[in-house]
């Protein structure tokens, strides 16, 4: 089954395009890599505006804790909840650029308040990711159903993005990215969606719930074969589909798409006074961390952007070597 295999990997994979091997000490989303600079979005202290930074490729020189690119905070107050939340990013071990983005912000949309959180994990090139950063939020609201029916209206503009995306494949590459996004509305409701393997976790009473799915090809195998692809088996490596990608939700990706989807998990929690706080991160975190130990780290955090940091900096002295990105949302009772 093994020898299988890497035939059928070998058959599908242009071995040109490896620079980096084996690909799971390298790049362990995606086997072959073209990387030569990379974009920072981030939002910012509360503003409803996404700063976008642009920064060459030695990054890993330059990600101080203390910059103003890789960390920050932001608050708001409603139906007499305080809502704050802190961000910290971390370049990882690997060669090539920083491929995560995240979004954190507050927004005011028909008297709703509505709290922003994202977090993009890209692969093969940061452009897929940074595409998400500045329109996915803005095509979910653009949905009609919005505050009608929210599960709908995201799963269709996780859809639409995914195309305009794959129409862009000139433009962005040929790599995709994973997403998990988090959207607090009113500070009483808590929608989550994801595809691919960053993950959001609540903490209540202190036990961890975790709200995302990891869409790895070990258990969507069959969704994979039954579009007509199938997940590499190869000794000392983790499953991928097609022998590349090592999850089976995605966007981007177009070289990959007719055996990957992009219709995402969704869950829609109450926020009740048994709601302590809710971490979203890349994978670069939860190789290395359980959700209950993640939660269990920060559960007598008292700054947000404290919490956020510190949950990476453990990441990385538990030798993660991937990038990390992590928002931590506080609602504590005013």
């Amino acid at each position: 089954m093994v020898f299988y295999d890497l035939l059928k990997f070998l058959s599908v994979f242009d071995l040109s395009q490896v620079r980096y091997w084996p690909p799971s000490l390298s790049n362990p989303s995606f086997a072959p890599a073209d990387r030569v600079f990379m974009d920072l979005g981030i939002g910012v202290d509360g503003d409803s505006n996404v700063t976008r930074i642009r920064v060459d490729g030695d990054f890993n020189a330059k990600a101080g804790f203390a910059s103003s690119s890789d960390t920050g905070k932001g608050k708001c107050k409603v139906s007499g909840r305080s809502i704050r939340h802190g961000y910290h990013l971390v370049k990882g071990k690997s060669s090539h650029p920083m491929e995560d983005y995240l979004v954190a912000e507050f927004k005011k949309v028909n008297h709703n308040e509505l709290g922003l959180f994202a977090v993009f994990d890209g692969h093969l090139g940061h452009s897929v990711a940074d595409y998400l950063r500045a329109h996915l939020f803005e095509n979910i609201l653009k949905e009609p159903e919005f505050f009608s029916d929210i599960e709908t209206a995201i799963r269709k503009a996780y859809d639409r993005t995914d195309n305009k995306i794959l129409e862009k494949t000139a433009e962005l590459g040929r790599g995709g990215s994973t997403a998990v996004t988090a959207i607090l509305i009113n500070g009483s409701r808590l929608v989550v969606a994801n595809v691919g393997d960053s993950r959001a976790v609540l903490s209540k009473n202190g036990v961890a719930i975790q709200l995302s799915v990891d869409h790895e090809p070990s258990m969507d195998r069959e969704m994979v074969e039954e579009k007509g692809g199938f997940v590499s088996n190869i000794p000392g490596d983790v499953p991928r589909v097609d022998g590349q990608l090592a999850v089976t939700r995605a966007f981007g990706d177009g070289s990959l798409k007719k055996h990957l989807s992009s219709e995402p998990h969704v869950v829609d929690e109450t926020v009740d006074d048994d709601t302590e706080f809710l971490i979203l991160a890349s994978d670069g975190l939860w190789k290395v961390m359980s959700n209950q130990e993640a939660v269990d780290f920060i559960k007598e955090a008292k700054d947000p952007q404290t919490a956020a940091k510190n949950l990476t900096e453990e990441a990385v002295a538990r030798k993660s070597k991937d990038d990390i990105s992590c928002i931590f949302v506080f609602a504590g009772l005013a």
